[in-house]
């Protein structure tokens, strides 16, 4: 029987592997069992966040810009949106005994910023001491997808982003990265994604339900 408690999930993974599609589905299915739920992202999720998200976005694309934001500054950008995003949304919704699926966290950083533009660890992780206030997932959804189905989403896409645009192979080494994270950690589940289909909306759904105990 479900008891209504404060619980956080994740899910991570590269561009095109349909983290954003599942997070949907999940919150739906929630919604549907009368789970009290919200649904996020990062980097946004607030009005303050979504500011600095469109910032960090804007400097991407100027491309005459011959001076463009050093990658601490642009990672200081994404945990300031994150330290505006936990503060008045992540943190407030928790104490309030709801569920919070969040399309990326923290694990999004430590694979593009850490393992991709090597920034260094030590100093991410001391601002998150500071800022993250303890939070931390209960659950955490990678999606693996093969480049194939990868790339075809990303065709598709109306509105893109700066991380639609990169090579083949950092999106592999990016993929790797999270896979390396979720190495031997109980509440990480890796899940392909290649098919995005109704099996995969439904392992999420009995995954979640087996810690709420919706049913």
């Amino acid at each position: 029987m479900y008891k209504k408690k404060p619980f956080f999930i994740v899910f991570e993974g590269i561009e095109g592997c349909g983290k954003s599609f599942q997070s949907k589905k999940l919150y739906k299915n929630l919604k549907k069992n009368k789970v009290n739920t919200i649904l996020t992202r990062e980097p946004g999720g607030t009005k303050s966040a979504e500011l600095i998200r469109n910032l960090i976005l804007k400097d991407y694309f100027e491309k005459n810009l011959k001076e463009k934001f050093d990658k601490y500054t642009d990672t200081l950008l994404y945990l300031a949106a994150r330290n505006e995003h936990i503060k008045n949304k992540i943190k407030p919704a928790l104490l309030k005994k709801k569920v919070v699926i969040c399309d990326r966290f923290i694990d999004s950083t430590i694979a593009y910023q850490v393992f991709g533009k090597k920034i260094d660890f030590n100093f991410i992780q001391n601002i998150h001491k500071r800022i993250l206030q303890g939070i931390k997932p209960n659950i955490v959804f990678i999606l693996k997808v093969s480049q194939k189905s990868s790339r075809k989403r990303l065709e598709k896409r109306k509105n893109k982003n700066r991380y639609d645009n990169f090579s083949k192979s950092f999106y592999a080494n990016a993929q790797k990265s999270f896979i390396k994270i979720a190495k031997n950690k109980k509440n990480y589940f890796i899940l392909d994604s290649s098919s995005n289909d109704n099996n995969l909306e439904k392992k999420i759904f009995d995954i979640t339900n087996k810690y709420l105990k919706i049913k």
